[in-house]
């Protein structure tokens, strides 16, 4: 089953993230580790285009589902991230509905959206196939993840969950607390109310929930409270503890 299907259908999915590290064997470690798909990240960890195109080959070759976290919102971004490959995007500091809307706009061809038609390319594999099988089947299988991390963000998370491309709500739980003005604070009720605000939105319009978690006593628990789509990180913190549980 694509992963798009098993996102909409809300099934257990479990991933990482990738920060620093944008090696060429990221993907088949990973694969090998178990996940079934990496966010590689654009918005902190200064990943080029040129660089994502790489792994998302080697990724989409290695059957590991490549989604690319985009630095802002922008037509520019979402549309040449998939052009290389990307199965799916992760849009930062989304605050409103039409900010969603411009995200899934752009990731789609009309006449759903507004993606500019190139093929041949990396995205399909460099097959020249019929265009018009091709454009369905992307607008059908690609991945758009929301992320709510503001204020603003969550008090529209109701309409942007309602948002037809929307395929996932993944909480950037530090940035969300600070917006909240509770830094850090992640057992406080403004924190946990917050979270469930965003679960009941994503249960209420049958979309994915994501995080990300740095270990498995909180996998477990964003499991139960409702979030299906799960990926550890960072991967400089999982490497640096390791190491340190070994040496010290």
């Amino acid at each position: 089953m694509h992963l798009r299907n098993r996102v909409t259908s809300l099934d257990k999915l479990r991933g990482a993230m990738i920060f620093e590290f944008f090696s060429p064997g990221i993907p088949i470690i990973l694969k090998n580790a178990g996940c079934e798909f990496i966010i590689f990240d654009m918005e902190h960890g200064g990943l080029s285009l040129e660089q994502f195109k790489v792994l998302a080959t080697i990724s989409n070759s290695n059957q590991i589902s490549p989604l690319i976290r985009i630095p802002e919102v922008s037509y520019n971004y979402v549309a040449r991230a998939l052009d290389l490959g990307a199965s799916g995007i992760m849009a930062p500091m989304v605050n409103t509905a039409e900010e969603a809307m411009k995200v899934v706009k752009s990731s789609k061809y009309p006449p759903e959206g507004i993606r500019g038609a190139g093929f041949g390319f990396a995205h399909d594999n460099y097959n020249n196939q019929n265009p018009l099988k091709y454009i369905k089947k992307a607008n059908d299988e690609l991945i758009n993840i929301i992320q709510i991390e503001t204020k603003y963000g969550l008090e529209n998370v109701e309409l942007i969950a309602a948002i037809d491309g929307v395929d996932c709500l993944w909480v950037g739980h530090f940035d969300l607390t600070n917006f909240l003005g509770i830094p850090g604070d992640f057992t406080s009720s403004i924190y946990l109310d917050a979270i469930k605000r965003v679960v009941d939105a994503g249960k209420i319009n049958k979309k994915s929930l994501g995080i990300m978690v740095n270990n498995n006593d909180e996998l477990e628990m964003y499991s139960e409270l409702g979030f299906n789509m799960i990926a550890v990180g960072t991967e400089m913190n999982i490497l640096s503890r390791s190491i340190s549980q070994i040496i010290n």
